[in-house]
């Protein structure tokens, strides 16, 4: 009986042959086969590889790194495994930090400020059978107490929620997702260990999930996600899901709404922000599972063919290939945009019987009610969301180039996402070009030339905000009266007052709203030629 626990532990059999299949065949593949080139692998990865190595563990670069460097790439991220426990890992590196708690794994830390790199290591793991692990009936919040001094736990649903128990590389390699992702290269010896085939599916361009796809996704369901992620951003490559692996995706999704929703907006991140977004959208409709993964995410797929986030998601895509840092803010910003617009013109108006409100409060307003129905508690209100609402509240604050406001505006944190966030608009044509790349020039002008804008805005505002109104014109004649009677003063003294009103981009106080400055010019009339006073006098009597 004990003997038959243990097998079934340890995935065996009477015969002994479904433990070598569940665990593979170890095959290591030397450099001339793979073809690897070394200088795509980064210096402080192979440093931490060696580090382990030289203090007398096993570590290997492991992951969708070597899938890269199988097929020519230079991967983004570099993961190491090792049999080191994350203590022994941590006591190898001067900043190292143990983080997680579901999957305990060390963070070896690199560079400082936007420089820095992360190497994470983790630890071989065991391939337990979830029948044999302990089992609690909540999840990772409803049950922390239990959960705390469990290794190896899974919930009623057969979800894993603790996966800590340590083993050899055969059956870290096992517990994997997919075959791809599931090889280890040794930067040392330029070798390839290859457990399930991954080599073999690399050249096939076949992304293929390590045993069967429906008890995989049981076991954690966001590996449907990262199925979308991977067949995603390999589709370019010619990569394709094997048949098997797609076939459970749309049944296996109703299991993620047990998962943590603060988890599943850490994914939804993900497949937005690693360079394939546009290509995940196309995933996720040819998939059939468009809607249903996540709220957000199912915004972000109902309004891809928007034009403006459309161009925030290629703008993303563009970013991440040019290495350049990307700002879950900003392209959350860009998706909810028509939200927070409509809510705010809609309080301007006073539409469905509300009081109209001034610019700046209703523009808060809606802000707030995107939030709620939106975004919701997710992101703690923390720094995601003072970051939307900055790039929104800046909006208004670009028409108004005269003053001190170009100048404060400029100084701000976060002038840059929002000055991106309003070039977008540009390219859509919900804001004026010449706007933008005022705004553009001026952010990066010296002194000089920022007065020289500035001017240019004061003239650009007079000569096409100036409006002449004449005085009220003379009420038509009584009585059949000729028309030429109107006035019996000179053409030339006709014209004896003039009003002007000059509008000017400085008067908008913070509210928004414009106050016109009215200035009245009276022209004096021409002397001589029995013109004077009286003659404007005798031409406004006539007109009475």
């Amino acid at each position: 009986m004990i003997k038959k626990f243990i097998d079934k532990l340890l995935g065996k059999t009477a015969g002994g042959t479904q433990g070598k299949s569940r665990f593979g065949k170890r095959q290591e593949v030397p450099a001339e086969v793979h073809k690897i080139d070394p200088a795509l692998v980064d210096e402080r990865a192979k440093n931490v590889v060696t580090t382990l190595q030289q203090a007398g563990y096993e570590a290997y670069v492991v992951g969708g790194a070597v899938r890269d460097l199988l097929l020519g790439l230079r991967p983004k991220d570099f993961d190491v495994a090792t049999n080191a426990t994350p203590e022994q890992v941590k006591s190898l590196f001067r900043r190292a930090f143990i983080i997680g708690r579901r999957f305990r794994i060390v963070h070896v830390v690199y560079g400082r400020g936007r420089e820095h790199e992360v190497i994470e290591v983790s630890t071989f793991r065991a391939y337990m059978d979830n029948a044999a692990a302990e089992q609690v009936a909540g999840n990772e919040r409803t049950s922390k107490g239990e959960l705390a001094s469990m290794k190896h736990a899974v919930d009623a649903s057969g979800r894993v929620l603790r996966d800590n128990v340590w083993g050899p590389q055969e059956e870290d390699a096992a517990r994997r997702d997919f075959t791809v992702n599931a090889m280890y290269y040794d930067p040392a010896n330029q070798v390839v260990v290859d457990y399930h085939n991954g080599i073999k599916d690399a050249q096939k361009l076949t992304l293929r999930m390590i045993g069967d796809p429906a008890t995989r996704y049981r076991e954690d369901p966001v590996r449907i996600i990262r199925a979308i992620r991977f067949s995603a951003k390999l589709a370019a490559l010619g990569f394709k899901m094997e048949a098997k692996t797609v076939a459970p995706l749309i049944e296996s999704s109703k299991l993620l709404a047990d998962v943590p929703q603060s988890r599943l907006f850490d994914e939804m991140l993900k497949l937005l922000q690693t360079g394939h977004a546009i290509a995940t959208v196309e995933q996720l409709n040819k998939l059939g599972l468009a809607r249903g993964i996540y709220p957000l995410l199912d915004v972000v797929v109902e309004r891809a063919d928007q034009p403006f986030v459309k161009a925030a998601l290629q703008d993303t895509d563009r970013r991440v290939g040019e290495g350049k840092p990307v700002a879950p803010s900003f392209l959350l910003a860009c998706v909810l945009w028509a939200d927070v617009r409509d809510g705010w013109a809609q309080r301007q108006e006073g539409r469905h019987g509300q009081r109209p409100q001034p610019p700046f409060p209703a523009l808060q307003d809606a802000i707030d009610d995107v939030f709620n129905a939106r975004i919701g508690d997710v992101s703690g209100r923390g720094k995601l969301a003072a970051d939307m609402r900055e790039i929104w509240m800046m909006q208004p604050r670009f028409d108004k180039r005269t003053g001190s406001t170009p100048y404060s505006l400029v100084e701000q944190a976060r002038f840059r996402a929002a000055f991106d966030f309003m070039r977008l608009r540009a390219d859509v044509g919900e804001v004026s070009e010449a706007i933008a790349e005022w705004w553009q020039e001026f952010s990066t002008a010296d002194d000089v030339r920022r007065q020289d804008l500035l001017e240019q805005v004061r003239e650009e505002q007079k000569v096409r905000q100036r409006v002449r109104v004449r005085e009220t014109p003379a009420p038509k004649p009584r009585g059949g009266e000729p028309a030429a009677r109107k006035s019996q003063a000179p053409d030339s003294e006709q014209d004896d007052e003039v009003e002007e009103v000059e509008v000017e981009a400085g008067a908008v106080p913070p509210d928004g709203e414009a106050v016109p400055r009215k200035r009245r010019r009276r022209r004096k009339p021409r002397t001589g030629g029995g013109g004077g006073a009286g003659g404007g006098g005798g031409g406004s009597a006539g007109g009475a």
